[in-house]
C-alpha cells in the first residue's frame, strides 16, 4: 500500500511538473513583440529592408513596442519562391505562423492571389494605418488588402555622351538598335525584372486586347508569336562578347555593361539607376528616359496573411513605412518613387523622381504565365546563333 501511495504521489508530481512546463512554454511563446517580415528581390531590396527594420526597431514611434525581423529571399537563388511558401502554409491550414507581413508586387502578387485568394489575407484597417490616408496608388489586384508603399518602373537608360537624342517610341528604339549593332542588350528574363519588362512589353505590344497584360489565362500564349518573332529579329543586334550574343544575368549585369561603356543603352529599373548614380558607382552621364508604349511599372506593397501571429505589429510597420521618415529613407537609399506628398521632401539628387507619375505606369501582371513565357524565351531566343 505504501508503495502504491508513493507511486501515486510521484505520478501527481510528474503531472504537476508537466503542466507547469507547458504553461511556462505557452507564456514564453505568447510574445506579440516580434513581427516577422518576409520579402524577396535583388540585393538592393534586402539592403533597404534591413535599414527600415533597424530604423523601425530603434528610432520610430514603435521602438520598444515591436521588433521587426527580416526574412529575405534573394531572387533566383532557390527553387522554392516566397509565393510558394506562403501559399503552402495557407493550404496546409497552418495558424499562428511567422508570416506576419509579406512584401509583394507584380507577378508575385497576382500569382499568390490566384493560388489562395484574397481571403487568405487580412483586410486593411484604416484606423491602424492613418499614414495611408494620403496614398492614392492602388494595386492591380487585392485592393483593400495590399497597401502600396513605393512605386517602381523600368526606364530606358543611355550614355548621354554617345546618344544625344534618345528614342521616344518603340519604333525609334528598334531602329536605333539595328543601326547600332552590339550597343544594346537586356538581361536574361527570369533573372531580373528589367529584362522581364523589356521582353514582355515587346511581345504584348503586338496584342491588341488591353486585358491581356493583366491575365494569366493560357489562351494568350497563342498570341505571343508576333512578339517572339520581333525578339528574334533584333537578337543579332544585341551585345556580343567573343563574337556571340550574350544576355547578362540580373538587372545589375546590364547596368554594369552600360556604366563600363560596353553598351550605350539598356532597360533598367529607375531606382537602381538613380541610387547607384547618387552613390557614384554609375557615371553622371548615364541618363534615363521613357518611351511609348512604355515599359512596365507597378506599385510594391505590404500584405498581412490571416495565418500570421502578429497582425497589430504588422499594421504598425505598414503605418511606419508610409511615414515621411521611412519614405525619405526609401528615396535616399533606394531611389524608390514615394507614394506620399513629396512637397516637403528633399529630393536633391533624385529630382528625376518627380517626373515619374505612378498613376500613368503601364502595369503588367501575368502570374503563372511568366514561367511559360521565360521557358519559351530560353528555347527560342537564347539558343539563336
Amino acid at each position: 500500500m505504501k508503495k502504491n501511495r508513493m507511486y501515486a504521489l510521484l505520478a501527481a508530481c510528474i503531472v504537476s511538473a508537466l503542466l507547469f512546463t507547458a504553461c511556462a512554454k505557452k507564456t514564453e511563446t505568447k510574445d506579440n513583440k516580434v513581427v516577422n517580415l518576409w520579402a524577396t528581390g535583388s540585393d538592393n531590396v534586402r539592403q533597404i529592408f534591413e535599414a527600415l527594420a533597424a530604423d523601425f526597431n530603434t528610432a520610430s514611434e514603435y521602438a520598444g513596442k515591436y521588433e521587426v525581423k527580416l526574412n529575405f529571399m534573394l531572387t533566383g537563388t532557390g527553387t522554392q519562391t516566397l509565393v510558394d511558401m506562403v501559399s503552402a502554409a495557407y493550404k496546409a491550414k497552418q495558424t499562428n505562423t511567422d508570416y506576419d507581413i509579406v512584401d509583394l508586387g507584380g507577378d508575385d502578387l497576382s500569382r499568390v492571389v490566384s493560388l489562395i485568394g484574397e481571403e487568405a489575407f487580412v483586410k486593411l484597417d484604416p484606423a491602424k494605418i492613418p499614414n495611408a490616408a494620403g496614398v492614392s496608388a492602388q494595386p492591380p489586384v487585392a485592393k483593400g488588402y495590399l497597401q502600396p508603399y513605393r512605386g517602381t518602373t523600368v526606364v530606358l537608360a543611355y550614355n548621354s555622351k554617345k546618344v544625344s537624342t534618345p528614342p521616344k517610341t518603340t519604333d525609334e528604339l528598334t531602329k536605333w538598335i539595328m543601326n547600332n549593332p552590339g550597343r544594346f542588350v537586356y538581361n536574361t528574363p527570369g533573372t531580373g525584372g528589367s529584362g522581364d519588362s523589356f521582353v514582355r512589353t515587346a511581345v504584348y505590344n503586338f496584342i491588341d486586347d488591353a486585358s491581356a497584360v493583366m491575365s494569366d489565362d493560357e489562351k494568350w500564349m497563342k498570341e505571343w508569336d508576333p512578339g517572339f518573332a520581333y525578339l528574334a529579329k533584333i537578337h543579332p543586334f544585341m551585345y556580343k562578347s567573343g563574337g556571340s550574343v550574350v544576355y547578362p544575368n540580373k538587372n545589375q549585369g546590364t547596368l554594369d555593361l552600360l556604366s563600363n561603356g560596353e553598351i550605350d543603352m539598356c532597360p533598367t529599373w529607375a531606382d537602381m539607376l538613380l541610387s547607384q548614380r547618387a552613390a557614384g558607382t554609375v557615371p553622371e552621364y548615364i541618363k534615363m528616359t521613357t518611351i511609348q508604349p512604355s515599359f512596365t511599372g507597378s506599385v510594391q506593397g505590404l500584405i498581412v496573411p490571416s495565418f500570421g501571429s502578429n497582425k497589430d505589429g504588422a499594421f504598425a510597420f505598414i503605418n511606419y513605412i508610409l511615414s515621411e521618415q521611412a519614405q525619405t529613407m526609401l528615396v535616399r537609399k533606394m531611389a524608390a518613387i514615394p507614394l506620399v506628398d513629396t512637397t516637403k521632401m528633399d529630393l536633391t539628387g533624385y529630382e528625376d523622381l518627380r517626373d515619374l507619375d505612378v498613376s500613368k505606369f503601364r502595369v503588367m501582371s501575368i502570374g503563372n504565365l511568366s514561367t511559360s513565357f521565360n521557358e519559351r524565351w530560353d528555347t527560342e531566343i537564347s539558343t539563336l546563333p
